[in-house]
């Protein structure tokens, strides 16, 4: 009997390679399936979304303007008698803003909220931004809801004040 393997040197055929390793030969095997590749989606196809330029400048102008529109009255708010003082005079209230002690309580929790509410605001302007959502809407309804809860804490201290209340009930007659 002949030996049937390469020899020192020779190339091996795939077929040989194959009976040497003890495989059925090719022709008895089936060829295997092609390898399965994924098809993307449509979205996916088309990569990651990006938000429109003019809706980045929006938002960060946005964002930008209640910064400075939060320092300015944040600080204004730490003084809340004299700020009391002023409304009261614009609108024509006479006397005088006594409240002092719930005042400068309640106009540094006003300031507090109106940093968080900022601070909020701008994370999920910058995360929407970030993922390519639009995000301009973000900054005014964040400015909505923080001056609304402003609105309350500054309101307490207003109706706790004689001068407003007498004000309040004269014009109710």
């Amino acid at each position: 009997m002949t030996d049937q393997r390469p020899q020192y040197g020779e190339l091996a055929t795939p077929e040989e390679q194959r009976r040497a390793a003890g495989l059925p030969p090719l022709s008895e095997v089936a060829p295997p399936p092609p390898p399965m590749t994924p098809v993307p989606s449509s979205v996916e196809a088309a990569g990651p979304k990006r938000a429109h330029p003019v809706d980045r400048f929006a938002t960060i102008g946005l964002l930008a303007y209640g910064l400075v529109n939060i320092v300015i009255t944040g600080l204004s708010y730490l003084d809340l008698p004299q700020v009391m003082n002023q409304t009261m005079d614009i609108l024509g209230i006479e006397g005088e803003f006594t409240n002092f002690a719930q005042g400068r309580v309640w106009g540094t929790v006003a300031a507090i909220v109106l940093a968080v509410g900022w601070a909020i605001t701008a994370a999920l302007s910058i995360r929407r931004l970030r993922s390519g959502r639009l995000a301009w809407w973000v900054p005014i309804v964040g400015a909505v809801v923080t001056m609304g809860v402003v609105t309350a804490c500054i309101a307490v201290p207003m109706m706790n004040d004689p001068a407003f209340v007498s004000y309040l009930t004269s014009v109710a007659k």
